[in-house]
């Protein structure tokens, strides 16, 4: 029998066995949009206030008459009016406009290395977790020496080797980001494995990357999703803190951790400059976390069975 005829015999015998992943289903999003708005009216707050800060980010050049790098020393340290509603900077540059285009560094760094840690945590935790043996041994014991050092301490670290930059921001993130994706994701698999339908999938011979594919990993992405969700504004944090000790995005490129560090020279007399970024810091940070426990009550079945 080919390996096709006996795929499908795999599908066939699944399919009468009813071994389907019965945490696996998942709601329509119209049902969590629901679900949230009546008993989590705090997530739909904060996945506005998320809303309009990529908004403002996508728009930034149509919202602003000004450019984000454009010095104009006539008008140093001027403060909030009208035509500079957070006032400007020590090099004549509107605060809202450097803002707005910082707001496109924040949230890509934030998203992008976020979604790539979770994707290499969570496919390092499966196999971890379901080959167990020296496997799981290996990788757990890494991501714990990972796991022993404080993130942002090991993030300056891997950026003092690396440089600054854009670039060895993203891959610092991945490298900081993956071993707690990666025991949860674990510690999921651990307990799947055990179950019924995984149990009868592997008797009748299905593939072990076919059990992971379609009976774990569905069964993950719940948990993933949180924890997606809610590594997001850590990322985003650890960005500006990189940033704010100079070892982040580099000038002349707009971020709020260099926004806020250019500020502190001018703080008891243009508090200003350093108000706006912390606040907009304290806000998407804020959003993502609430909408995050939103979304962990509302997609975990262990919490909706209670």
């Amino acid at each position: 029998m080919n390996p096709s005829e006996n795929m499908n015999v795999v599908s066939v015998a699944e399919g009468e066995l009813g071994l389907s992943s019965p945490a696996a289903t998942f709601e329509e999003p119209a049902s969590v949009l629901r679900r949230l708005a009546k008993d989590h009216k705090i997530s739909i707050v904060s996945a506005i206030i998320i809303v309009l800060f990529v908004l403002g980010a996508i728009f930034a050049p149509v919202l602003t008459p000004y450019e984000y790098d454009s010095i104009n020393l006539s008008d140093r340290l001027a403060a909030p009016s009208l035509a500079h509603l957070f006032g400007t900077d020590e090099g004549g540059r509107d605060i809202l406009t450097r803002m707005l285009y910082g707001s496109r560094v924040s949230l890509v760094i934030g998203i992008v290395p976020t979604l790539l840690s979770v994707v290499v945590g969570t496919f390092i935790g499966m196999v971890a977790g379901y080959h167990g043996g020296k496997v799981d041994t290996v990788i757990m014991r890494v991501a714990d020496i990972v796991m022993s050092f404080p993130t942002m301490l090991l993030a300056m670290v891997v950026m003092y080797t690396l440089g600054g930059g854009t670039a060895n921001v993203f891959l610092t993130m991945v490298l900081v980001g993956w071993a707690a994706i990666a025991r949860v994701v674990r510690a999921e698999t651990l307990k799947l494995k055990e179950s019924e339908y995984v149990e009868a999938a592997r008797i009748i011979g299905v593939r072990q990357a076919r059990v992971i594919l379609r009976h774990i990993l569905p069964n993950c992405l719940p948990t993933v999703i949180v924890l997606f969700t809610l590594e997001i504004p850590s990322s985003i944090l650890t960005e500006s803190s990189l940033s704010f000790l100079g070892m982040g995005v580099q000038p002349p490129s707009a971020s709020w951790g260099l926004m806020v560090s250019a500020g502190r020279e001018f703080l008891y007399h243009a508090p200003w400059l350093c108000f706006a970024p912390c606040l907009a810091i304290m806000a998407i940070v804020l959003a993502f976390n609430y909408l995050g426990d939103g979304l962990r009550d509302v997609l975990d079945p262990h919490l909706q069975s209670q």
